[in-house]
């Protein structure tokens, strides 16, 4: 069965996502590109070879060989197009972060829910092969409890990449580093480890960068068990350099690092899996492959056909934007808080 694509937004990633979905022609066809820039919609249908929508979105999505919204649009203009997904009772597959805060996120999700359309967010980390197999690890409890670790995400962003108007605001974005970037690999530590219980924070806007929010963040995480990560995040390290997790655990340490795994178990022995890979951590955010967005839709696809929920559902993105709204709400507040507490005060 071919699922009929409605694809809304034709900004910088857009030409990503249309990679991903020539890859899977056999199983999906596009059914229209809908864009308020005519400019850079023409352009993507013609590099591609897509068809344009010129009316308005809502009929687009309404269509009935129209089952699967792709949104791509900024934060601040996705939730009318959710809401035209779900009263068209159509599946949403949706760029990060699901918006700008916690409390729209959350309303967003519980509005797919309702209509109970499948609801996935492109956090294409999770599909790494070493993600995976690292995930298998722990699920399986190969590694023992969580003793420790270091969340480190070295970028860098020229000053030309926020000039661009509304990127790392909050009236668009939601935010600076912590959300656009910091959020893939935050996202990895909540699917990997699950949530932190505590958070102390402190965030600023280095030299480096004129911009509204934070470029840069300094941290530390506790999980439930008294497990301390720290976290460094920037977009002022030039010229950028890979994130990673690097995990303490009671049998092994692991390193996990532009999608290559390294596990060194306690015993002397040491596996390595997954290739070394760039994510977009230095002037070009677009430098990385469109494999994983194709995982994504892979699993999304199946999913829908499944009648079961995505690997990165709505309702699992949550978490790390419960993370991000209480790393937040620490530095604003200047002291440490509860996740739950702060997600709470929503």
């Amino acid at each position: 069965m071919t699922l009929g694509i409605a694809m809304i937004g034709a900004g910088m990633v857009a030409d990503t996502h249309a990679r991903a979905l020539a890859d899977l022609a056999d199983t999906v066809t596009v059914r229209g590109i809908y864009s308020r820039g005519a400019d850079r919609r023409d352009a993507l249908a013609t590099r591609f070879a897509l068809p344009v929508w010129e009316g308005e979105a809502h009929e687009l999505i309404a269509r009935e060989d129209v089952d699967l919204v792709l949104l791509l649009t900024p934060p601040n203009a996705r939730a009318p197009y959710v809401s035209m997904a779900a009263q068209a009772r159509k599946h949403v597959l949706m760029e990060k972060p699901i918006e700008r805060n916690l409390a729209t996120a959350q309303q967003l999700v519980e509005l797919c829910q309702r209509a109970g359309v499948t609801h996935g967010v492109m956090l294409q980390h999770r599909f790494r092969e070493s993600s995976q197999v690292l995930k298998t690890l722990l699920d399986e409890g190969q590694l023992g409890a969580l003793c420790g670790g270091r969340i480190v995400v070295p970028w860098w962003r020229p000053q030309s990449y926020y000039d661009v108007p509304g990127r790392g605001s909050h009236a668009r974005d939601g935010g600076g580093v912590l959300i656009s970037q910091a959020i893939h690999t935050l996202d990895l530590a909540v699917w990997l480890l699950g949530e932190p219980a505590s958070v102390m924070a402190m965030t600023g806007t280095s030299r480096l960068h004129r911009m509204e929010s934070e470029d840069t963040v300094q941290g530390a995480l506790r999980w439930a068990n008294g497990a301390l990560l720290s976290l460094s995040a920037t977009t002022a390290h030039y010229p950028g350099a890979s994130e990673y997790l690097a995990l303490d655990f009671e049998q092994a340490s692991v390193h996990l690092e532009a999608g290559q795994l390294t596990v060194r178990h306690q015993d002397g022995h040491t596996d390595r899996h997954g290739d070394t890979a760039r994510s977009g951590g230095g002037a070009d955010p677009m430098a990385f492959t469109h494999t994983w967005h194709r995982d994504v839709m892979v699993d999304m696809l199946q999913a829908i056909r499944q009648r079961r929920e995505p690997v990165a559902s709505g309702a699992s993105a949550l978490g790390v934007h419960r993370l991000i709204h209480a790393l937040l709400a620490s530095a604003n507040r200047d002291r440490g808080i509860s996740v739950a507490d702060a997600s709470a005060d929503v």
